[in-house]
């Protein structure tokens, strides 16, 4: 900040962000050779060619969040006969513009993805690209590749082929806006109405979706539903916190984005490649989700089952709605997190416990993650004949590598939520809370309080808590710097 810069929450903010990046091993910058090689790139990649299919005709569409300019996939359905749908998803062929090795590479094999904070974005791809001449951008053609998929009338995938492709999306259209429109609540977004047959196409697209939704979660997908909060501000100044909810839309994206990325990993496995799996493995702490159940009267086997604990989950949700996300929050934490595998052919690699889905792998965000642009060059080289880009040695140090900047960029996304909580609960000092605890360990004990909802530390009165369990906190001291929240536990209200 310089030093006639106004002191804002925005400009705090960002500063703390910045330093959080430099100490957590990210670049918040990009250096001076990436800024050249990204100016000598003159417009998108426009190759043609035999094995690149036209697809530009079919009515591609993107739905991401209002303020998205780094556009990723596009998707379309065509019926088939007996109720079966074919699914397209394309993803923006960054690989055509981004060459490995490059400068531009070698920043993004750094970081690994991109960072989002309440005051600043650290693209992974200079803006330039990400945002524009890597980006699916309306009315604009680009390159991409495409997973096209049969789903039968109940959610099954039948069939699936990967392709390249040049594709055109006919509409820009927003999460929050498609889904009150599917849900009756609102008139068709500009975007959607303004595309003659966009309409049907999304319904038909929201048909299909659901019914792989409901079929993931018969296998054990976990319906889970934590409170994210994005930070609201009013020019620069830090207005409240507000949750940002799953909605229609976002399940409709999710479920082909778990298909494509499925549809990925079992084309590489066919053409004998080696594939960079994106795995959630058993959770350790499963007795604790068992005795979370039993503390709320149900019952959960001893050893980890996924199906088990969706149905649990399920009930739950039916029999106390209100109190769903704080159990949710509970299991998130006890179940821990991804990480990035290395699955060679012939052999098996852990699945996503989470997703319920064996074959799973980061396909679908080529500009925001970096195994995704590594899978998209396995893909190009097997859809080509050629050899694998990686040796075996280097996708498995690849894997480490992504697991441990993928952790240090939460840590910092983290963080930054964490200041701009103690901004917003900096005058409520001595103030009562009601709250559930979300993490307990040696390194301390956490609490999520739910308005706003901000976790903090419970720095006295700790004792016997674990995760999951409902507490009374009062609220003794915050550091925006450091985002520390720190609370003690509170006598029951008389």
């Amino acid at each position: 900040m310089s030093a006639t810069e106004p002191t804002t929450a925005r400009n705090e903010l960002r500063s703390i962000a910045r330093r959080a990046m430099v100490q957590r091993g990210l670049l918040p910058d990009f250096s001076p050779a990436v800024l050249a090689q990204t100016d000598a790139i003159a417009g998108a990649a426009a190759e043609r060619g035999p094995s690149i299919r036209d697809r530009r005709r079919l009515l591609w569409a993107s739905i991401d969040n209002d303020d998205s300019r780094d556009l990723d996939q596009l998707s379309v359905a065509e019926p088939l006969t007996g109720g079966a749908v074919k699914i397209l998803v394309a993803v923006a062929d960054v690989e055509a513009t981004v060459t490995e090795g490059s400068a531009i590479d070698r920043h993004a094999r750094t970081n690994t993805t991109s960072v989002y904070t309440a005051a600043e974005v650290f693209p992974m791809l200079p803006e330039k690209l990400s945002t524009d001449l890597t980006s699916l951008g309306e009315s604009q053609e680009r390159l991409a590749i495409v997973m096209e998929m049969v789903v039968g009338a109940d959610g099954t995938v039948t069939e699936s082929e990967v392709y390249r492709a040049v594709v055109l999306n006919h509409a820009k259209l927003a999460y929050n806006a498609v889904a009150a429109w599917l849900d009756g609540t609102a008139p068709a977004p500009p975007g959607l109405s303004e595309v003659p047959g966009l309409d049907e196409q999304l319904r038909t697209q929201d048909r299909v979706a659901q019914a792989m939704k409901g079929l993931r979660h018969e296998h054990g997908a976990l319906s889970l539903a934590t409170l994210e909060s994005r930070a609201v501000f009013e020019g620069d100044v830090l207005a409240d916190l507000r949750p940002d909810e799953k909605n229609r839309a976002k399940e409709l994206i999710e479920a082909f984005m778990v298909a494509a990325n499925g549809a990925t990993a079992k084309y590489l496995e066919k053409k004998g490649f080696a594939s960079l799996r994106r795995i959630l493995r058993s959770p350790a702490r499963w007795d604790r989700i068992v005795a979370l159940a039993t503390d709320l009267g149900e019952r959960l086997p001893g050893e980890p089952s996924a199906r088990a604990l969706e149905e649990f989950l399920t009930k739950r949700r039916r029999a106390d709605p209100a109190r769903f996300p704080d159990l949710s929050l509970s299991v998130v934490k006890l179940l821990g997190s991804g990480e990035y595998a290395v699955e060679l052919p012939g052999q098996s690699a852990d699945g996503h416990f989470g997703l319920a889905v064996r074959d799973y792998t980061h396909s679908t965000a080529p500009n925001r993650r970096y195994p995704d642009l590594a899978t998209q060059r396995m893909l190009k080289a097997a859809i080509a004949g050629r050899p694998a880009p990686y040796s075996n040695e280097e996708l498995n140090t690849l894997a480490r590598h992504c697991t441990t900047q993928e952790d240090n960029a939460a840590k910092v996304e983290r963080q930054v939520r964490k200041s701009v909580a103690a901004l917003l609960l900096a005058s409520r000092i001595g103030e009562r809370f009601d709250a559930v605890v979300t993490g307990a360990s040696e390194k301390g004990t956490w609490v999520r309080i739910l308005r706003p909802p901000v976790e903090g530390r419970v720095v006295r009165g700790f004792e016997g808590l674990d995760v999951g369990d409902r507490v009374g906190v009062k609220l003794v001291g915050t550091d925006v710097e450091r985002g520390f929240i720190d609370f003690v536990r509170a006598q029951p209200a008389a």
